[in-house]
């Protein structure tokens, strides 16, 4: 099968990178005009991003990190959760989400997801919950909202904390509350494949106060507060060391770029709908597609899904090709894709670490067996959008 589709002339003589930022005019200029400013690492810019997505979210407190990672690993720490401790998340991830709570000495405690959506499933939460369990943390998959109510109803009946990966949602809302506003902490990715793009980068938001007066200083060696002012035009500025902290914190250089980013994110979004709207209409009709469970009727307008990464599941049984036979195929037409994600309790570390096995959640190996992510973001014209519809019509027909 694959064969004969090689053959062919390819869909696109261009490869079309899966995954490609949006970077415009505005930011190429912000980032020679940091660079010209001689104020390369955090600064003036770091906190003006800081402040816009703030108001963005509507939280009280945002502080940009070099990483959404950074921001898991601090949050864990400032809510106490260390050696001993269990945090329930899901095995439908990047690596980074369990690897933060193992950095913490606690241990990461998977429980499957709900087929449809590839969210945690909050039955299977509730029946994880132990005498250990100190926080939930949700993974807001390809940008569709978590169930957070139900997740918020279990963390209150056993006084669990609840830290929302947000790597995908930046743009995301939940039954007319904006991602962010919702758990004790919230962290955001802005990664090079993301909605909103720095490069390398994260931004951390809550509305505690003490949690984001520990996570400001943490982020940075430990020095005591707007400890990036000691090298101003006002002076050498004496400092404090006053925790053991670390390296996190985000550069001017990146900020410059999210600044604008943040500007553009709505009507970016708009786009990404656009295209989803078409990759949906037309996979609907292919046999051997299934394309992204829809949003509940009951939560229509008040719940938002941000658009990250649009994910069909192929049924290979009834396609006689493999996933991976599927993705070759693809690359060969001139298309680029992804998956997102093998399970972590298939992989290696975690096997060998934990004990788990194949057959320990279904659901999502139900998912990670068969998922392909095709091309999504605002700087695809129409056409690469077709180019990619026609690439996945003639490997199926083929």
């Amino acid at each position: 099968m694959v064969a004969t589709v090689l053959l062919n002339k390819p869909v696109r003589e261009k490869f079309l990178v899966f995954g490609a930022p949006d970077i415009q005019e505005p930011e190429i200029q912000e980032v020679i005009d940091t660079l010209r400013s001689g104020w390369l690492s955090t600064g003036p810019r770091c906190k003006k991003f800081e402040e816009l997505f703030r108001d963005y979210v509507g939280c009280e407190y945002a502080i940009a990190l070099n990483s959404c990672t950074a921001g898991l690993e601090l949050a864990l720490e400032a809510l106490g959760i260390g050696p001993g401790d269990e945090v329930i998340t899901t095995p439908l991830t990047f690596c980074a989400t369990a690897n933060v709570i193992i950095h913490r000495g606690a241990h990461p405690v998977f429980v499957d997801v709900d087929r449809a959506t590839g969210n945690i499933d909050p039955e299977k939460v509730l029946r994880a919950v132990s005498p250990r369990t100190k926080a939930i943390l949700p993974v807001h998959l390809y940008g569709r909202p978590c169930p957070m109510d139900e997740l918020l109803k279990i963390a209150s009946d056993h006084g669990l904390y609840v830290i929302e990966d947000a790597a995908h949602a930046s743009e995301a809302w939940y039954r007319g509350r904006k991602i962010g506003t919702i758990g004790d902490v919230t962290v955001f990715s802005f990664y090079a494949t993301k909605n909103l793009v720095t490069g390398e980068g994260g931004m951390l938001v809550t509305n505690s106060k003490k949690v984001a007066d520990e996570i400001r200083i943490k982020q940075l060696h430990g020095l005591s507060r707007d400890a990036w002012r000691r090298y101003s035009e006002e002076g050498f500025q004496p400092y404090d060391v006053v925790a053991a902290g670390y390296k996190y914190n985000m550069m001017d250089l990146q900020a410059a770029l999210g600044i604008h980013q943040l500007a553009r994110l709505e009507d970016n979004l708009k786009i990404r709908e656009r295209y989803w709207q078409i990759y949906d209409e037309t996979f609907a009709s292919i046999g051997g597609i299934i394309t992204p469970d829809h949003l509940e009727n009951a939560d229509f307008g008040t719940t938002r899904h941000a658009r990250h990464l649009y994910t069909i599941l192929l049924d290979t049984d009834r396609l006689g090709i493999s996933r991976w036979e599927f993705m070759n195929a693809l690359k060969e037409e001139g298309i680029g894709t992804g998956v997102h994600f093998i399970a972590l309790h298939l992989h290696s570390f975690y096997r060998e670490r934990f004990g788990y096995n194949r057959g320990d959640f279904p659901n999502a190996e139900y998912i990670s067996d068969r998922t392909v992510s095709l091309p999504l973001s605002s700087c695809l014209k129409l056409r690469d959008v077709y180019d990619v519809i026609s690439a996945v019509e003639k490997v199926l027909t083929n």
